[in-house]
């Protein structure tokens, strides 16, 4: 089995191992400031994974990280010769079952260099840790092979839920609007603008794409185009505004965009109304992709290379 050092940052129920109330505030060696909700008593041993969830907030109480959006809670495997670089390392490294953990400092020191830009260097942020199990090596890859078939299955359930009130949706937005859109098997509508006339694109094929999404009020949440972030109000002079590049069918994108390319060809210019399951599904993707969010996609194919 592969072993993953997972320090990845990362709030918590906490449902089981021996817990008291420990609210003293401690520091890191680099001056990171926490406190322990709960803390177990039964330390991690040398080779244990640790299974926990977390979130992240601004100084204003709006998230912007969590691991609840992921499929499976995040681990990392307990190792006694790793060493901490970070104060965010050293409570990682230390944590125990049944750990609940508030950090609180600043953007910049918990993220060093990799400040998200939408957070001030001296901003302050709060992290939120939960241990949910502490599991020797020999008994990790069951309990976490069963954890993904379950919340597979799940997802499953919920998607084709999701799937039946998106379309409903989606209908109403057609009609509304008057689009003359096809659906596909999986629910994904599309409205073929101009056919184009070079070649199909197909799975494999290296394409280059560009588009601008949005939501169903008409909010823009990234586009390609410079001239449609400015009109936007979506602009950022860091970033090259030209068509997006990727190969068709390798998991590069969305489903709904590796789904609705395939029905292009070269100079085809179409609109994607893409229900959540083939988008982003329950996950947070900013301020504007919502959990459970139905996208749609103006995308024009400017250049497809068969490989």
């Amino acid at each position: 089995m592969k072993k993953i050092n997972n320090l990845v940052l990362g709030v918590l129920l906490v449902s089981s191992g021996l817990l008291f109330s420990c609210e003293k505030t401690q520091t890191t060696s680099d001056g990171i400031e926490y406190k322990y909700i709960n803390q177990g008593d039964q330390e991690t041993k040398d080779g244990e994974f640790v299974v926990y969830h977390f979130t992240a907030k601004t100084g204003s109480d709006s998230l912007f990280i969590s691991s609840y959006d992921q499929p499976v809670p995040p681990y990392l495997q307990h190792l006694d010769s790793a060493e901490a670089k970070t104060g965010i390392d050293e409570i990682f490294l230390n944590l125990n079952n049944g750990d609940s953990i508030v950090i609180t400092s600043t953007a910049e020191k918990i993220f060093l260099e990799n400040v998200p830009p939408f957070l001030e260097n001296d901003e302050t942020v709060t992290i939120s840790i939960g241990v949910l199990n502490v599991l020797e090596e020999e008994v990790f890859e069951d309990y976490f092979n069963d954890l993904v078939a379950e919340q597979q299955k799940k997802q499953s359930e919920q998607a084709g839920v999701q799937l039946d009130e998106d379309v409903q949706t989606i209908e109403s937005y057609i009609q509304e609007n008057n689009l003359d859109a096809s659906k596909t098997a999986s629910g994904l509508y599309y409205v073929i603008e101009e056919e184009g006339s070079g070649a199909q694109v197909e799975q494999g094929d290296k394409i280059s794409v560009n588009y601008t999404g949005y939501v169903l009020d008409g909010t823009v949440f990234d586009t390609s185009i410079e001239s449609k972030a400015k009109e936007a109000n979506t602009y950022d002079e860091n970033r090259p505004y030209e068509p997006f590049t990727f190969d068709v069918g390798q998991g590069m994108v969305i489903p709904g965009w590796d789904e609705g390319l395939q029905l292009l060809k070269e100079g085809a210019k179409a609109k994607f109304l893409i229900p959540s399951p083939l988008a982003y599904g329950p996950s947070q993707r900013g301020a504007v992709i919502v959990p459970n969010s139905i996208l749609i996609f103006d995308v024009e194919v400017t250049d497809v290379e068969k490989q």
